[in-house]
């Protein structure tokens, strides 16, 4: 199975991208968590990648495009993939549109993961991140709220730069002038399907699963449709 999942910051593409992977047993390959290992690297490439994200700018075409291409001719994505933070453009859709054929594989849907603005701003406000295993929490979580440190690892919870209100607004903005013509993009090309995603975590998951299945129901009580 071959995916992209697509919806504003905050939407929950991250947790989504977790579960599908392990359902379908491809990997989840997040651009945000590449360009981050990047930056801890201090490389050029994470230098480059840090500035724009720190402002919630999206990373260039050329950048993107490029790891991303790279990454997906690497054997663990022989039997699929599921793409989360590419493509954010129209152009990168195309870019990849053109690449996928050159490894002989096709993409199979756009998961298009629907919050209101409000909730994403709420979401990525709230959001804390282990400095050492990288799992995400909300801060509003009561056993967050009593905790600076992670559940899983034991790790400091810290917030990122770029998790912010004031650039949690900048990112939507950026979005839905770059990102959200993708939606229609894949719309036009049949393999959109748009789930509630602001059900819980499960409720999401299962709507997708039910809606990429061969003979799936894009459209059901679970909030999912084209």
């Amino acid at each position: 199975m071959r995916l992209v999942l697509l919806g504003l910051p905050g939407a929950g593409k991250g947790t989504q991208g977790d579960l599908l992977a392990e359902s379908l047993n491809v990997p989840h390959i997040s651009t945000g968590a590449i360009f981050r290992q990047e930056i801890e690297g201090e490389t050029e490439l994470g230098k480059r990648a840090q500035s724009f994200m720190d402002r919630g700018e999206l990373v260039p075409d050329e950048v993107s495009v490029e790891i991303v291409k790279r990454r997906l001719g690497e054997p663990d994505c022989a039997n699929g993939f599921i793409l989360d933070g590419f493509p954010r453009s129209v152009p990168q859709a195309q870019a990849l549109d053109l690449a996928l054929p050159q490894l002989g594989v096709a993409l199979e849907f756009a998961i298009n993961i629907k919050i209101s603005e409000a909730e994403a701003i709420r979401r990525i406000s709230d959001r804390l991140v282990c400095s050492q295993c990288g799992a995400t929490y909300s801060r509003k979580w009561e056993d967050i709220a009593q905790s600076s440190v992670c559940p899983e690892c034991g790790g400091p919870l810290v917030q990122r730069a770029d998790d912010t209100e004031d650039t949690a607004k900048n990112r939507l903005r950026v979005y839905l002038e770059q990102t959200h013509p993708v939606v229609a993009y894949y719309q036009s090309r049949g393999i959109l399907v748009t789930v509630d995603g602001e059900q819980p975590v499960m409720q999401v998951f299962t709507g997708i699963i039910d809606a990429v299945k061969p003979g799936g129901v894009k459209n059901s009580s679970t909030g999912v449709g084209q």
